[in-house]
């Protein structure tokens, strides 16, 4: 877990890009990837992720305080790990698949209401997104964070 501003925002950076990494394949795959260039999917994933970490900088200060509000044993990490997720993740559900079907209606377009795109955009994101976020994309941005950010904070500790 980040325990200062500088980690604070490489995990945010770590997380961002395995979420939108997983998401964009998952929803592009619903699509069909036939509809996209290799050119028009780099381009998308850049701006996704510009638009994925602007998100998180702003709902994780709201999910932080969402999480800390509900009462739960906070002398366990993984509990921490678990309130975090839960009440970031829908909150990034909503958001991205607003983005989503905005990005939808003018790359391929939309058949019928916008609205019923989005709650259906919903759905399938959200029963992707947490597992994704509780099984992959988190262990492996911890893990990240451990491994190479505060092992080299460490070391520049060490030698000043």
């Amino acid at each position: 877990m980040p325990t200062n501003k500088k980690e604070g925002i490489i995990f945010g950076l770590f997380m961002c890009f395995g979420m939108v990494l997983i998401m964009s394949v998952y929803n592009t795959a619903l699509q069909g990837f036939s509809a996209f260039t290799v050119w028009s999917v780099v381009i998308i994933f850049a701006v996704t992720f510009i638009v994925a970490f602007i998100a998180e900088s702003l709902v994780e200060p709201i999910a932080r305080k969402l999480a800390f509000s509900v009462p739960f044993d906070r002398s366990k990490r993984m509990n921490i790990i678990l309130a975090l997720a839960f009440c970031m993740v829908p909150m990034m559900v909503l958001i991205m698949s607003g983005y989503g079907v905005l990005l939808q209606s003018v790359t391929i377009g939309i058949e019928g209401s916008i609205f019923t795109a989005y709650l259906k955009t919903i759905g399938l994101n959200i029963i992707v997104a947490l597992p994704a976020q509780l099984l992959i994309v988190g262990p492996i941005s911890r893990w990240l964070l451990t491994k190479y950010v505060k092992l080299a904070t460490q070391k520049l500790e060490v030698n000043v």
